[in-house]
């Protein structure tokens, strides 16, 4: 992107597009799959080196089975205590970054994490070198996290997150910004539940009768727990995995299927499941019995769209305007590293990357011609956080 009026942050990112390139081809060079603790290690090397470069002070948090976290921190002269947050592991299996190296294709830089997300990290690094080569230092502490489970559901790094986001006045999550250009600013609480049937096996030729379909009795559950869909806005619920029975000839004795329930926020999410609990229960057969089993510890908490978030989300638009192109926030049903952070209300902004799409397929790209006017957006919006204060009363 052209800079007509020379601002100086957007200079420098201009100055510095080629290595933030060299860079990423580097980290998409690196199989980094969730799985591979050697990989991921290996990009969270080169993270902690350079972010020590830029004046953090960084704690490597070791995983026995997992890829190690970073926990990075900077002083700087302001009130405004912010958490930038990101994740280096990938969906993709080692051997991918052989196959399939970083190429740049028109306005696409395609290769494995390069949308997911090894780009938006790299923003904010350099959206830090840029404030640094202007001299702003207007914020308290700066943190960084880099976890590296985020594409799985066992997650350990969860009490991190949870732990340091209400400690900030905003969190900044550096996934890619939608293929549209949207900021996401609220995401759906989620949780996942498991109903369990329990029949009772007869020959389903000679003598039906004399049992009880665990699968009969599923199917109601499914079909009855579907029409909460819509209970209120947002609120969703989706069978998935579903099985039941042993062989065609046989009255199935048991049976089993996880469902998905969503909502905008936790209370939300709590009535729904409420709802759920007592639809499947009124859904038994006679002599058929049915459990509904959580753990209490799955799902996601919401990133629900306070009003701190929509200060934050103003200040990104009005950022976007000055720099030349449109922005609005958008809300979505997926979760992500920030709705641990958020959980306590902390405002927060995700989709500080840059734009990109396709993410976990052969084909996951960031837009080229994104990368500067993106990373002088985050860079930017740490000034306009570092001089709101009252951001921390919102």
């Amino acid at each position: 992107m052209s800079n007509p009026l020379s601002d100086p942050i957007v200079d420098y990112l201009e100055q510095h597009l080629d290595q933030y390139l060299t860079d990423l081809t580097y980290l998409a060079g690196i199989d980094s799959g969730t799985h591979d603790k050697a990989g991921v290690d290996q990009v969270q090397t080169w993270l902690q080196q350079r972010l020590t470069e830029i004046g953090f002070s960084v704690e490597r948090l070791p995983q026995a089975e997992w890829g190690d976290d970073l926990l990075a921190r900077r002083q700087g002269d302001g009130q405004m205590q912010v958490l930038l947050l990101g994740h280096a592991d990938t969906v993709f299996p080692t051997g991918t970054a052989a196959v399939r190296p970083m190429t740049i294709e028109g306005d696409r830089v395609k290769g494995p994490g390069t949308c997911d997300m090894k780009a938006g990290i790299l923003t904010g690094i350099y959206a830090v070198q840029a404030l640094d080569a202007i001299g702003w230092s207007n914020i308290g502490t700066l943190s960084f996290i880099v976890v590296s489970d985020e594409e799985i559901e066992e997650r350990h790094s969860s009490t991190l997150l949870k732990t340091e986001g209400p400690q900030h006045d905003a969190v900044l999550t550096l996934e890619a910004a939608r293929e549209n250009g949207d900021v996401v600013t609220a995401r759906k609480a989620t949780r996942g539940l498991t109903v369990r049937v329990t029949g009772k096996a007869a020959h389903a030729g000679v003598e039906p009768e004399k049992g009880r379909s665990a699968t009969l009795a599923l199917a109601q559950v499914i079909s009855e727990t579907f029409k909460l869909n819509g209970l209120k806005d947002g609120m969703t619920v989706n069978p998935g995995p579903i099985e039941g029975g042993t062989r065609p000839n046989v009255v199935a004795e048991h049976a089993q299927a996880v469902f998905d329930l969503r909502a905008w926020s936790v209370a939300e999410l709590n009535e729904l499941v409420e709802a759920f609990r007592a639809t499947a229960s009124s859904a038994a057969i006679s002599g058929v019995t049915i459990d509904i089993l959580a753990d209490s510890e799955a799902g996601m908490p919401a990133m629900e769209r306070t009003a701190g978030t929509i200060q934050l989300e103003s200040h990104a638009i009005a950022i976007a305007r000055e720099l030349g192109f449109p922005l609005k926030g958008a809300k979505t049903g997926g979760g992500s590293d920030v709705s641990f952070a958020c959980h306590q209300g902390t405002p927060g902004l995700d989709g500080l990357g840059p734009v990109g799409g396709l993410d976990h397929g052969p084909d996951e790209y960031i837009s080229l011609s994104s990368i500067v006017p993106r990373t002088a957006l985050l860079a930017k919006l740490l000034m306009a956080i570092g001089d709101d204060t009252e951001l921390r009363q919102i």
